[in-house]
């Protein structure tokens, strides 16, 4: 973890904050558009969001934060509660949603799915690519910024995919929003990359006991067919940072050295990588590297 003073908290929208959070031992991890960080509360809870600042100025990490009406009580503290001056802990930066070297882009965010979006278009622009924003949502942070850095390269308003699809065929298109957008999207343009805030509503298999081997320790641990790979695992005494317990934000990845896990995540399955808060195993037994 990376210890941080909270310098700043700007509201950009009625029900959106930016927080500056300054680097407390010097310069902080390094990055790339796309990343996010865990953030750990004062109130013992944990929270992801994405970096939306400079990846070129490592003294500080920004970040937004939406008020969820239905907070658990991360966004809520946040609002509420969170004021300059405070330490708090973050992750180093974790990458699902990199952005790939393109010569033309089309993003397509709604509300607070802009926060990853922000820092791509810098690097896509600067890049020299032809690139277009559409930008949807009735709360709209970073707007009047966006507008005045980009120009007619940004479209406010609610997106017609299917147009933009027609309009843009070489595109390769970065999608960030509520999860009905993003279904839109995978659903119609060919190349398109995606990042849920929200796990998707998916239908597995039933859930089936099996054995899990520790590689370096040794060890060996049952999962109960009523227990996640997780749980398991931190019951054992083998325990794995976790946060979300979604299979959103990557932050109990374990590495599988034998065995076919069955992946149930949002992230993507990735060779010899496993998230154990929603996945399990399609083999009667997994080797992991614990």
């Amino acid at each position: 973890m990376q210890k941080t003073i909270l310098e700043s908290v700007e509201r950009l929208t009625g029900d959106v904050v930016s927080l500056l959070l300054r680097g407390d031992e010097g310069p902080l991890a390094p990055w790339e558009p796309g990343a996010h960080i865990d953030l750990e509360l004062p109130n013992w809870l944990t929270r992801q969001y994405s970096l939306c600042g400079d990846p070129g100025d490592l003294s500080a990490y920004r970040i937004a934060v939406r008020h969820d009406p239905l907070s658990r009580g991360g966004s809520e503290y946040v609002h509420l509660f969170l004021r300059p001056g405070r330490t708090l802990s973050v992750s180093l930066p974790r990458n699902h949603f990199p952005l790939r070297p393109a010569a033309e882009y089309l993003f397509v965010a709604g509300g607070i799915g802009i926060t990853p979006i922000v820092p791509m278009l810098r690097a896509a622009v600067a890049s020299g690519a032809a690139v277009t924003l559409a930008y949807a949502g009735r709360s709209r942070p970073f707007a009047a910024e966006l507008r005045g850095w980009y120009g007619d390269r940004v479209r406010f308003g609610r997106p017609d995919l299917a147009a933009l699809a027609r309009e843009f065929p070489a595109a390769d298109v970065y999608c960030c929003g509520p999860a009905s957008m993003v279904d839109a999207a995978e659903a119609v343009f060919p190349r398109v990359h995606t990042e849920r805030f929200e796990p998707t509503r998916r239908t597995f298999g039933p859930d089936t006991p099996f054995e899990v081997v520790c590689g370096r320790s040794g060890g060996r641990i049952q999962v109960p067919a009523d227990e996640s790979l997780l749980d398991a695992l931190n019951h054992a005494g083998k325990p794995v940072p976790s946060a979300c317990r979604e299979g959103v934000c990557g932050s109990c990845e374990v590495l599988v050295l034998d065995g076919e896990p069955e992946h149930r995540d949002d992230i993507g399955a990735a060779p010899g990588r496993m998230y154990p808060c929603v996945s399990r195993a399609l083999s009667p037994k997994l080797v992991l590297d614990l």
